[in-house]
């Protein structure tokens, strides 16, 4: 497959035999997922899914930044357009159950800030490699909305349901050794590694018997699907945020660098 003439903000290369390398390209705004990135993340697994030529995925962001997040422009739209609302909602689902039912095996190779559709993709891959200065924040309650994406599916089978709670209510961001620390990331790595590492647990991945793995990944991302409806309530939930004032004042103290001035007081 062409796959550079399919895809605009992805970058592709086969860096080891079978091994297809996914790269987020957003340059100058640390990988933002704009738009175009956004929807390309969400559909770009059941490519992945249906070329026989891959038998194993790394994924990472370029220039040593795996992505800073949702694009504000993007954001913005969402808010005051109900149909990019619901497409953008779409394609978020559709980004999660992706990876989750990607049939090959996928490495993430996280450095730099990980925060929103970014950190669901290195969160969801089946093996995640960190730097020891990453900075992995999920970002939602910062922003106003409910901390929807992946965060309620994994977190609290990764870290633990405590754990999840004190930094996806509290917004509070954790380096890549902590990350590993709590169950976070499978390894953790001196930040020059990553990407050697990454690169030798997908290799070593290709070498195995690939019905075996991919049968073994399928079974034990029962464990994600069983969470589905807590996902798809998170989700819910948090697009339903985009549609009141606390979004619009997250993304106004985002975009002018201040503390946020939420509502005091709140109907629920």
């Amino acid at each position: 497959m062409n796959w550079q003439a399919r895809y605009q903000r992805l970058k592709f290369a086969e860096p080891s035999e079978g091994v297809l390398e996914v790269v987020l390209s957003n340059p100058g705004r640390l990988n933002a997922a704009d738009s175009q990135m956004h929807r390309e993340l969400a559909y770009v697994w059941r490519d992945i899914d249906a070329d026989p030529e891959i038998a194993a995925v790394l994924v990472r962001g370029e220039g040593g930044a795996f992505s800073s997040g949702g694009d504000f422009e993007m954001i913005e739209e969402m808010i005051r357009d109900y149909e990019t609302l619901l497409r953008v909602w779409k394609e978020a689902r559709d980004l999660v159950y992706g990876v989750v039912n990607c049939a090959k095996p996928i490495v993430s190779a996280i450095e730099g800030p990980a925060v929103g559709a970014g950190l669901a993709v290195a969160l969801l891959a089946d093996i995640s490699v960190a730097g020891k200065t990453a900075r992995i924040v999920d970002g939602h309650v910062r922003l106003g909305v409910a901390a929807g994406d992946h965060s309620v599916m994994v977190w609290p089978l990764l870290c633990g349901m405590s754990k999840a709670k004190y930094h996806l209510l509290l917004n509070e961001p954790l380096t890549g050794e902590e990350a590993e620390r709590i169950g976070l990331v499978s390894r953790c790595v001196e930040d020059s590694q990553v990407y050697s590492e990454a690169l030798r647990i997908a290799t070593r991945l290709t070498q195995g018997a690939p019905s075996a793995i991919r049968f073994t990944k399928y079974a034990l991302n029962n464990w994600l699907r069983m969470m589905g409806p807590n996902f798809d309530t998170s989700l819910a939930l948090e697009f339903m945020g985009f549609l009141g004032p606390d979004a619009q004042e997250g993304l106004r103290s985002l975009r002018e660098k201040r503390p946020p001035r939420f509502q005091k007081k709140s109907p629920i």
